[in-house]
């Protein structure tokens, strides 16, 4: 097995470094800045385009600066995280997008905005990339993917409540008030990771950050035909729920014929079915084997998938309709998340901040991909939608079916 070689060292970490809930909450606090990022200032953006004079389209090009640095950054943090340890990258990226956080509060122009937008994006890579592998550092298979299903539960009302964080800010305050937010919560993580956090990574397993050893990983990882399956199918059963996620706007608005304030109908759904899922998940991990959690999750998804294209093929749009394939759907991405992290990191038990790097990389590469260009091309027909979806999930379901043996790291 690909983690076999990695299983003495694994053990040696557990009895070094106690694990506690606490480690799990700070984990949780950080995945969630990446969505708090990202839709708590969208209610502010009439107010931002006003300031700055500048169009809705310019202004979205700060999320995309935001996804872009977010990726590639996470390529960089990974491997240092295996140099340095996992609580110095974490603390070091918090203080990042404390100042870049602070410097969009402060900027005077939209150029300034952007490039501080871009700083958040470099530090918000940090947190995901060493954080997770923390949990994976101190816990066993199954009780990683048990904690990794309350992080995900945590991390799946992000997205619910940062608009109307937001929306209240700017009611109450305005956009500035935002980012002043971003910066006070990542204050706090930061005292709480300096507080509560030991380091998790053993120096006895620390990896050089050489420039011709970190090539050398990703090298490996490119290679790594289990890995690349894994990671790829990450990102596409994902990818058919983010395809939904982005195209929310032409969902409620135009296929469903509800108004401004109705996201609810399809964000409460949605964020429903990850977090029972990721309980279910939580449940399964002392029973069943990973293995076999993953393909009941396919199994849900291929199910809402196909639900979802024939209601869009044979019925006109509404609510009920449409939203319960699509709770079916995300509620077998919140079971299968924890254990896919799971599997993925095991294939590189030494470099497992490399590992979780390549995976975020492509899984945020994705969502950019979807973003902008397969929700333009399909946005336009709730079937086209469907379908894509459909397309996502039976590449996933491919790519389970043919999964490279695990091999034992060299």
């Amino acid at each position: 097995m690909c983690h076999n070689s990695g299983m003495k060292k694994q053990h040696t970490v557990a009895n070094n470094v106690t694990p506690s809930r606490r480690l799990t909450l700070i984990v949780a606090l950080l995945t969630m800045i990446g969505p708090f990022t990202i839709d708590t200032y969208l209610p502010s953006f009439p107010a931002i385009e006003a300031e700055f004079d500048v169009s809705r389209a310019l202004l979205s090009q700060s999320l995309a600066f935001y996804l872009a640095a977010f990726a590639i950054a996470t390529l960089v943090w990974g491997p240092l995280s295996d140099r340095i340890g996992r609580r110095m990258v974490v603390m070091l990226s918090l203080l990042l997008y404390l100042g870049a956080s602070l410097g969009c509060a402060l900027a005077s122009d939209y150029w300034h905005f952007l490039i501080f937008r871009l700083l958040q994006g470099v530090a918000a890579g940090g947190g995901l990339a060493a954080g997770r592998t923390m949990l994976r550092d101190v816990y066993s298979p199954q009780e990683a993917q048990r904690t990794l299903a309350r992080v995900m539960m945590m991390f799946a009302l992000a997205p619910a409540i940062a608009p109307v964080i937001g929306g209240w800010l700017q009611d109450t305050f305005d956009w500035r008030s935002v980012f002043y937010f971003l910066t006070l919560y990542s204050a706090l993580i930061f005292v709480l990771v300096v507080a509560w956090v030991p380091e998790t990574l053993p120096v006895s397993m620390r990896q050089s950050f050489h420039p011709l050893n970190v090539a050398r990983i990703y090298v490996h990882t490119l290679v790594h035909r289990r890995f690349q399956s894994l990671v790829f199918m990450i990102a596409c059963y994902f990818g058919g729920m983010f395809l939904y996620i982005v195209g929310a706007p032409t969902v409620v608005f135009d296929f469903l014929k509800l108004g401004v304030n109705d996201f609810a109908v399809l964000f409460v759904p949605l964020v429903g079915g990850v977090i029972f899922g990721a309980w279910l998940s939580g449940r399964l991990s002392h029973h069943w084997q990973i293995e076999r959690t993953v393909s009941l999750a396919l199994a849900l998804m291929a199910l809402g998938a196909a639900l979802n294209t024939a209601q869009a093929l044979f019925l006109s749009p509404q609510p009920i309709t449409t939203i319960i394939p699509l709770m079916f759907y995300s509620t077998g991405v919140g079971i299968v998340m924890p254990a896919m992290t799971v599997l993925a990191l095991d294939c590189f038990p030494s470099n497992r901040g490399a590992a979780s790097a390549v995976q975020g990389f492509v899984q945020m590469m994705g969502n950019a991909l979807i973003a902008s260009v397969i929700v333009p091309i399909l946005g336009h027909r709730p079937d086209w939608m469907a379908l894509g979806q459909l397309s996502l999930i039976v590449f996933s379901l491919l790519l389970w079916r043919f999964l490279p043996a695990q091999v034992e790291e060299r």
